[in-house]
C-alpha cells in the first residue's frame, strides 16, 4: 500500500506488503546503446513483476528533450514501463540531472508517478531518504549554478517552447559540454561533499539515505552526531545494472545481468549491515 508521506508533500511512504522494493538509477538509456535498453527492458518484465514498487531515480534516458518528442526509445520504454504498472507493480520517478525536463504527460503514458525531492522509503528498518544525488555534489560550482538554472520553470518553458529540431542540437551540445566537463574536472569535485552528506542526514532526520548521480556504487557507513548511519549508492547501467533491493529483511546491492543462456538474473553483492543503536555510540557498524 502506498500513500502520502505526512512528513512531506512530496515524499511517498511505503509500507511493506511482503514484496521487494528495487530502486535504480543512472540508465542513461540512449539508441547508441541498445544492449542497455534490452537489459532494462528484459528487467521490466521480468524481475520487477515481483516487486511491490520500482523507484527510478533519475537519468532514466541520456538526454530527454521533452515529452513531446519521446522519440521510438521513449515510447519503446514507456510501453514495457506502463507494462509493468498494469501488473501490479507501482512505478515511481525522479528526476535526475540528464531528464529534468520529463514530465506529467511521459509519466502517465509510461504508467509512472513522477516525485519530487525529497523522497522517504519508509521500511521496517527506518526512514530511508533518496535523492537522485547531484544536489550533495556541492564543490562542483559550475554543475550547480546549471541545476539552479535547468529546474526554474521559466527557463524551463522557454526551452520547450522552440522547435524540436533545436531541442535535439541544444541536448548534443550539453552532452559534449559534459563529456568536456567530466574529463576536465578532478574526480573528487564530482563526487558528493562530505558536509552537504552530514547536512542532509541532520535535515531530513534520517539514518539512511539511497542515491545515484555519481556512479560510484558503495555502502558507506558513517558517524553523523554520534549515530550510525549509512549512505547507500547506486551505480551506472551497461553491460551490467546496478540495484537496491529494500525488503522485510533490509536493504542489499545486487547486480542485473544475463546468464550463459541470455536469462535476465539479479545477483547478490552486498547487505547493509544493521544500523547500531543509538544508546551505543561505540559500537562498530560493520559487525
Amino acid at each position: 500500500m502506498y500513500r502520502p508521506n505526512p512528513l512531506s508533500s512530496n515524499g511517498w511512504k511505503f509500507l511493506s506488503n511482503g514484496s521487494p522494493t528495487y530502486l535504480i538509477a543512472d540508465l542513461h538509456l540512449q539508441a547508441e546503446r541498445p544492449e542497455t535498453t534490452a537489459l532494462f527492458l528484459d528487467f521490466l518484465d521480468g524481475p520487477a513483476r515481483d516487486a511491490g514498487a520500482v523507484y527510478i531515480m533519475g537519468d532514466l534516458f541520456e538526454a530527454w528533450i521533452g515529452d513531446d518528442a519521446p522519440g521510438r526509445l521513449g515510447r519503446r520504454v514507456a510501453e514495457h514501463l506502463a507494462r509493468l504498472a498494469r501488473s501490479g507493480t507501482q512505478v515511481f520517478f525522479l528526476c535526475g540531472n540528464r531528464d529534468f525536463l520529463l514530465g506529467d504527460d511521459y509519466c502517465r503514458l509510461a504508467g509512472m508517478q513522477r516525485l519530487e525531492e525529497p523522497v522517504y522509503l519508509e521500511t521496517r528498518q527506518g526512514r530511508v531518504l533518496l535523492l537522485h544525488g547531484d544536489t550533495l555534489c556541492t564543490d562542483d560550482e559550475s554543475y550547480q549554478r546549471f541545476r539552479r538554472k535547468s529546474r526554474d520553470s521559466r527557463w524551463q518553458r522557454r526551452v520547450l517552447s522552440k522547435p524540436v529540431w533545436v531541442r535535439k542540437l541544444m541536448a548534443r551540445l550539453a552532452r559534449w559540454l559534459s563529456r568536456r566537463h567530466t574529463g576536465e574536472t578532478d574526480s573528487k569535485i564530482m563526487d558528493v561533499n562530505a558536509t552537504a552528506v552530514a547536512e542532509a542526514f541532520r535535515s531530513h532526520d534520517v539514518r539512511r539515505m539511497i542515491h545515484g548521480h555519481t556512479h560510484r556504487k558503495a555502502i558507506h557507513d558513517l558517524r553523523i552526531d554520534h549515530r550510525h548511519c549509512q549512505r547507500l549508492v547506486l551505480g551506472d547501467w551497461h553491460d551490467t545494472g546496478s540495484i537496491i533491493r529494500a525488503d522485510r529483511d533490509g536493504l542489499a546491492m545486487l547486480g542485473i545481468d544475463r546468464s550463459a543462456e541470455g536469462v535476465v538474473e539479479l545477483r547478490l553483492q552486498e547487505t547493509a549491515a544493521p544500523l547500531a543503536r543509538p544508546e551505543d555510540p561505540d559500537e562498530d557498524p560493520r559487525r
